[in-house]
């Protein structure tokens, strides 16, 4: 083959990946089937709580939580906060409990003092978890950010969802899991 005949190839091989990536869907998340209903794992190795005394998710049965794995740089992240702040808002009275769990992408996320300062610009009012190891995430299996995880009263992962959208999905399955009684002993 000469060279030209190997740049094209290449050329064709680069714009079919580009374009197998540009158009894949993303990942969706939603409703966990019943059967798969997992325990939520534990909040760990936890680096430092902002807005926050330390959680555990065993402490929090009894109430809604959310888990929002997100980064102070990624523009999905941005997005997608203002909805994670107004659940927050709305519904932290009626027994949900957002936990942002901040997992750097780069190596200067990881600064206490860049999440804290972050979090001053953002107005995050919630609680923050600075993951900065990973343990948190790889407990859950995550793998993406923007990621939210609801666990119910009993301490059960019950819906997911990776990336922007399905934000009035994510706000009905909210409310239907506030309405939902406490287990006896919560």
């Amino acid at each position: 083959m000469n060279i030209r005949t190997t740049a094209s190839l290449f050329a064709v091989a680069l714009a079919a990946s580009f374009a197998a990536l540009t158009f894949a869907s993303p990942p969706q998340g939603g409703n966990i089937p019943v059967a798969g209903q997992q325990p939520a794992p534990e909040f760990r190795d936890i680096e430092k709580w902002l807005n926050s005394q330390p959680l555990k998710l065993e402490e929090l049965r009894g109430k809604v939580v959310l888990v929002d794995f997100w980064t102070y740089t990624c523009i999905n992240c941005l997005n997608h906060l203002p909805y994670v702040k107004d659940w927050h808002a709305k519904y932290k009275d009626s027994g949900l409990v957002v936990v942002g769990v901040h997992t750097p992408e780069f190596a200067y996320e990881k600064s206490t003092k860049n999440v804290q300062d972050a979090i001053k610009k953002l107005g995050i009012q919630h609680a923050v978890a600075q993951d900065n190891n990973y343990a948190t995430w790889k407990a859950f299996g995550n793998q993406y950010w923007p990621a939210v995880y609801l666990i119910d009263k009993q301490g059960r992962i019950v819906y997911s969802h990776f990336g922007e959208g399905r934000y009035g999905a994510t706000e009905k399955k909210i409310q239907d899991l506030l309405a939902q009684p406490s287990p006896t002993g919560s």
